[in-house]
């Protein structure tokens, strides 16, 4: 196929594909499938190898989140069933952590919800850091706390983050359909602090809300522009509780082409599957991994996840290998191009071209992970994706690890 051919090309020269290619790879058949994951996954190779990087999310704060985000089972008016509660303390966790570390992972993700952190969240934040990184030599934490202010950015990089989260979550054009309480000015406003501060950013999308194949290629042109090291893509859980429960608009099919599509228009980047990769991709998880090079290990925020044993026999299964904590993620050229863990060269995932920007769920949501997304209501799905039946016997709350008493999933 020569669509499939150019956009390989282009991948191993890191050229932006043009939105018409990026579109028509969201409109190839099932038949065609396979092809677009064979054409992706050489891009993938060519930059990543066969390695897998292992996230694994803690979440600091559970619940109760001012903002009105409709994706988030913590989002203000939530009727979900989630756990709820206050900050825990360094200790508690950094024990946390060490579950998913042991499991494999190389970086912890700290998330907290709410709209963004005052500066005694910071100082917090600043002391699980310390203890984590005095227990666990290499390993990579990255910040998920909302909006941030002038300042804050600065003082978690002193604290010893390597990164920071905020997603894009969807095309800015739509942005307003799925949250009020915030702008996606805020968000841009945020991921540009988080790169200024010398933080390696981390900036998603979340699909299955609803959106068209416009605002998919929309958000991935806005995230290139952006620049961030990862680019996590979150598959919409629909949870119990929250606005648009029953919204199912997601099968593996185009799970994979969405992956695939995000793979040629972000060819250099650590392409992170993060929430609901179980519930979508089900069966088809292990031909994603040609298409990402990164994913949580076990729960997630206020859902459950697969189990962390499963995740590790299916990436030995498809042939891949777990990347360990004396392997370096990103290309060369991203990592001497300087900024945070990566670069934001010109010629990298992130040349300025042609979109906005974006950021993460208000505090809402991890990094990366759609465990609480939701749909919102003016959508515009195209009928060929239409046709996923509701799976809500694969949608469970998360009970046991961060916030309990129970051993974590890892």
């Amino acid at each position: 196929m020569d669509l499939l051919n150019t956009l390989v090309d282009k991948g191993l020269r890191r050229e932006l594909p043009t939105r018409e290619e990026a579109l028509a790879v969201l409109a190839t058949s099932d038949d065609e499938l396979l092809d677009v994951v064979a054409a992706a996954g050489k891009v993938r190779r060519q930059w990543f190898g066969r390695r897998v990087k292992l996230n694994y999310l803690v979440n600091l704060k559970s619940g109760l989140c001012p903002e009105d985000c409709s994706y988030c089972s913590q989002r203000l008016g939530s009727k979900a069933g989630i756990l709820k509660y206050t900050w825990l303390k360094p200790d508690q966790a950094s024990e946390a952590a060490a579950a998913g570390l042991a499991g494999g992972a190389k970086r912890v993700c700290l998330v907290a919800s709410g709209r963004g952190p005052t500066d005694r969240d910071v100082d917090r934040v600043s002391d699980t850091i310390k203890a984590i990184k005095d227990q666990n030599e290499g390993v990579e934490v990255c910040a998920c706390l909302g909006l941030l202010s002038d300042g804050q950015a600065e003082r978690l990089r002193e604290a010893g983050a390597d990164a920071y989260n905020h997603n894009l979550n969807t095309s800015e054009s739509t942005y307003g359909d799925i949250t009020t309480t915030h702008t996606y000015a805020d968000r841009v406003d945020t991921v540009q602090k988080a790169h200024a501060a010398g933080l390696s950013a981390c900036s998603g999308l979340i699909a299955g809300m609803g959106e068209s194949d416009e605002d998919l290629v929309d958000v991935v042109y806005s995230l290139r522009a952006l620049d961030p090291d990862s680019v996590p893509v979150n598959f919409l859980i629909p949870v119990e509780g929250t606005p648009l429960a029953k919204e199912w608009n997601l099968t593996p099919q185009r799970c994979l082409r969405i992956l695939a599509m995000v793979r040629f228009v972000c060819p250099d980047v650590e392409v992170r599957i993060a929430g609901g990769r179980e519930v979508h991709l089900r069966t088809m998880q292990p031909l994603a991994l040609n298409l990402a090079n990164s994913i949580f290990l076990g729960d997630y925020l206020t859902t459950e996840g697969q189990a962390g044993k499963a995740d590790l026999e299916m990436i030995a299964d498809a042939g891949f290998e777990v990347e360990g904590t004396g392997q370096v993620t990103l290309p060369e050229h991203r990592v001497t191009a300087g900024g945070g863990c990566g670069s934001h060269a010109e010629a990298g995932c992130g040349s300025h071209v042609d979109a906005g920007c974006g950021s993460h769920e208000g505090g809402c949501g991890p990094c990366g992970s759609a465990a609480d997304e939701q749909a919102p209501a003016a959508a515009q799905v195209p009928e060929t994706a239409r046709t996923s039946e509701a799976r809500t016997d694969l949608v469970a709350v998360r009970r046991r690890g961060a916030g309990t008493d129970l051993a974590p999933n890892a």
